[in-house]
């Protein structure tokens, strides 16, 4: 525990002395919420169609919002396992790598770093709630915190395995915007994804972030009081092999997503940083 606290503290510190990338990370999320929540509002709204039951007092924002805070914790998550290469770059990950911490101490420090970070930039997202005119009841944002520190801690593994395999920055940064960008367009983060084609929604079921999306949607909005055809048009019942999946199903899949990355990375670290 030790080893996984120095690890995690480090990247702590750097996160906190780091004061460009502390807000510089907000420009995207922030956009994109101006874009799609702003830009699409009335579109999405006149979609669904004014009469439909339920739909008079739909509020767009309120449907994107727990996306762009998902797509923070994606992008924060991710991006933050660059420091993996860093230390690589500077020798650090060798003086690591000879001490007597673990590998598998070495990749859940790294691991909760990184989720630790994005959980944060995630939760001050929500200091936007009362300038985007939404509200939401405090007992739902109270209950998506712990999984969003669970979902920071899966997609942080899949940031840290994705570095493990390699030693350059520019090598890291192009196959992870590469990865990004379709992981939150195909995740129903922005607009609803239940009408793919079958070749895309393949990859809308296989994305972490689809999960992660829909059980933050489930938690904060409240989609019991949407009418059935209102749910259906904004992709709020996510169903796999036809089956409508249960938040504690999505949460179980998120929980093996990590544990499986996290393992993968661990070895990883022990074939080529040996």
């Amino acid at each position: 525990m030790e080893g996984i606290y120095a690890i995690w503290y480090r990247d702590m510190t750097k996160f906190f002395r780091d004061r460009a990338r502390l807000f510089g990370s907000f420009t995207m999320p922030i956009l994109f919420l101006l874009i799609f929540g702003g830009g699409m509002s009335g579109t999405m709204k006149s979609l669904i169609g004014s009469g439909m039951n339920g739909a008079g007092d739909f509020n767009y924002v309120e449907f994107v919002f727990p996306g762009i805070v998902a797509m923070t914790l994606l992008m924060t998550s991710v991006f933050s396992s660059l420091s993996v290469i860093q230390d690589k770059e500077f020798g650090y990950m060798k003086e690591i790598l000879v001490s007597p911490i673990s590998r598998v101490n070495i990749a859940v420090g790294k691991m909760l770093g990184a989720s630790s970070v994005a959980f944060m930039q995630g939760v001050m997202m929500f200091l936007l709630i009362p300038f985007l005119g939404i509200n939401y009841s405090i007992v739902s944002i109270l209950q998506v915190l712990p999984f969003m520190f669970l979902l920071a801690c899966a997609l942080s593994s899949l940031g840290l395995l994705i570095a493990s395999f390699l030693k350059s920055t520019q090598g890291f940064q192009l196959i992870v915007q590469v990865l990004v960008m379709p992981m939150i367009f195909l995740s129903g983060a922005l607009f609803p994804v239940n009408n793919m084609p079958s070749w895309m929604n393949v990859i809308v079921k296989v994305n972490p972030v689809t999960y992660g999306v829909d059980v933050m949607k489930k938690l904060m909005i409240d989609v019991e009081s949407l009418s059935p055809l209102v749910r259906d048009a904004m992709g709020l019942n996510l169903s796999v092999f036809g089956r409508q999946v249960t938040i504690f199903e999505e949460i179980i899949f998120i929980l093996c997503f990590t544990i499986i990355l996290i393992l993968l990375a661990t070895i990883s670290f022990r074939r080529t940083n040996a």
